[in-house]
């Protein structure tokens, strides 16, 4: 862990230098405090009273690395079981914390994992292609109600039916007790049930049973990273100025205090993949609420537009190596990573003043959804004008009167970003058959200079969505969304996967828009022409 350097020979190395003195003066307060080992210790008092109701039921993620090595040699037990069966494809069906860290987990590991963490109804297809004679999906839930997932399980159950596959015999799931999921699952007599624990939050429970049990089952190797977790633990729980928890805790609130609001976070060669869509979640939903928090930007690499060249609002975080001149850098094995980072998250909001453990504008959006899925499908609005191969539908007012091309109602959207602010493109597409969507961030961040985020949708719902309603409101949010040409339907339900994920986008709109925020949503015709059509208008904003 690096932390500010002293740059004395320019204004920004004085700048840099005084930071580096807060830094050290908050390191030492919470040396003094005794923080890193009241929060091993599990002191839930840590974050003022108001806090300590749920900070009382969230702390056991801070002895996973001891409390989760028996849950190891089940999950071996099961793997072996169900290859001895031929059975070696592994779906899940998970949300947040469910699906973020196994993917990191699994990818980082070189194995292979199926992730369903969307609505799109062309991206659950792709995965009903595979082979399903040598598939279990393991279903993923901490309240056991999460519709995304709850959705998943029916169509594979009704596909696995379809094959004549038992498909009791080939779900598996992960919840906690006594949810809902847990006494479905025991009657319909699914292949196993594993109980996590209920005293961890979803974006802290990577060393769970939400984390292994996936990761476990597609061959990755959980004992090393529960190891490797455990060689970190002693270090971050000690109450010295060099522990890096405490050293990247001061070094974020310091550097939020003057005014910079986000961390942006990049790879720089740690062989790590996909750590910082996993920390996002982490960050944001902690931090993001009461009006303030960090704003996570996951960024491309070292030279993507918004960490080359952060401003004073944006702080370059490397997950790896520290390239020269870089303000911020962790490294090390993916489990000491894990719990470096959710020991400094926790740390961070009571810097900041906040409870880190809840999340409490997370259901506006579900809520939404859920009103719209109950409202006639036909009452959808035109759109304000049409371009080409996309709607665009606009709030009042947002866009000047007379706009009529895409490029236009960019430009006066993008206007609207505050000093500081940040733009947010939010895709609900099919991560698979669309991904070249996310060259929209870079792009945008490229021509705009503004920090911008991008996320799938619904899956940033459960991560930066938090941020979104419950953080600093300076966001300006690009909706993207596609004709759905093969929808699918959901088995005992009232709706399609199309229309849920519909739902989802306008829900979240709405929720947006009624914090005040500009919501301009795209809306692809044809999915293909159109982001290309995007793309264009896009480099032409700058000109």
């Amino acid at each position: 862990m690096t932390v500010p350097e002293e740059r004395p020979e320019n204004a920004a190395g004085t700048v840099q230098e005084r930071l580096v003195a807060e830094v050290t003066s908050l390191v030492g307060q919470l040396v003094a405090d005794k923080v890193a080992s009241r929060l091993a210790g599990g002191d839930a008092t840590l974050w003022g009273p108001e806090a300590e109701p749920e900070a009382s039921v969230r702390l056991a993620w801070t002895k996973l690395h001891e409390t989760s090595r028996p849950l190891v040699a089940e999950i071996e037990a099961l793997r072996a079981e169900l290859n001895a069966e031929g059975v070696d494809r592994v779906v899940l069906a998970g949300m947040g914390g469910s699906s973020l860290a196994p993917e990191v987990i699994t990818s980082t590991a070189g194995v292979p994992l199926v992730v369903l963490d969307t609505t799109d109804p062309g991206q659950i297809a792709d995965a009903l292609e595979g082979d399903l004679t040598r598939t279990v999906l393991v279903v993923s839930s901490k309240s056991g109600s999460t519709v995304e997932t709850d959705s998943h399980r029916r169509i594979f159950e009704e596909a696995f039916t379809a094959e004549g596959i038992d498909a009791a015999s080939r779900v598996v799931v992960v919840t906690d007790p006594g949810s809902p999921l847990e006494a479905a699952a025991t009657e319909a007599g699914y292949r196993k049930v594993f109980l996590a624990d209920p005293h961890v939050g979803g974006r802290y429970s990577a060393l769970t049973a939400f984390g292994l049990v996936p990761s476990g089952l597609a061959g990755a190797d959980l004992r090393k990273l529960i190891d490797d977790a455990a060689d970190t633990a002693d270090e971050l729980a000690t109450d010295v100025d060099g522990n890096p928890a405490l050293l990247l805790a001061a070094a974020l609130g310091a550097a939020h205090t003057r005014g910079a609001e986000k961390a942006v976070l990049a790879d720089t060669g740690s062989g790590i993949t996909g750590f910082g869509e996993w920390a996002e979640q982490l960050i944001a939903e902690s931090t993001g609420k009461n009006g303030t928090g960090l704003l996570p930007v996951v960024v491309e690499n070292a030279e993507s537009p918004g960490f080359a060249d952060a401003k004073e609002d944006a702080t370059p975080v490397a997950i790896g190596p520290k390239p020269d001149g870089l303000m911020l850098a962790t490294e090390g094995t993916l489990g000491g990573l894990i719990l470096l980072w959710e020991t400094a998250t926790a740390i961070v909001g009571r810097l900041l003043a906040i409870n880190p453990f809840d999340q409490p504008d997370v259901e506006a959006a579900k809520k939404a959804a859920r009103s719209l899925l109950d409202a006639p499908a036909e009452d959808a609005a035109a759109p304000t004008f049409v371009d080409g191969p996309v709607e665009v539908f606009a709030q009042d007012g947002l866009l000047p009167e007379g706009t009529g091309t895409l490029t236009g109602a960019l430009r006066a959207f993008l206007a609207t970003t505050p000093d500081f602010g940040y733009v947010a493109v939010q895709a609900y597409l099919d991560r698979i058959a669309d991904a070249s969507a996310i060259v929209l961030r870079a792009e945008l961040a490229r021509r705009t200079g503004v920090q911008t985020t991008f996320g799938w949708g619904p899956r940033f719902l459960h991560s930066t969505g938090q941020y979104h309603k419950g953080g600093h409101q300076n966001g300006v949010f690009l909706q993207i969304t596609g004709a759905v040409t093969d929808d699918l339907a959901v088995p005992g339900r009232p709706y399609t996967l199309g229309t849920l994920q519909r739902a989802q986008a306008l829900g979240d709109g709405q929720v947006l828009a009624d914090h005040g925020r500009p919501v301009l949503r795209l809306h692809f015709t044809d999915r293909a022409a159109g982001l290309a059509h995007l793309v264009e208008a896009v480099q032409e904003v700058g000109v």
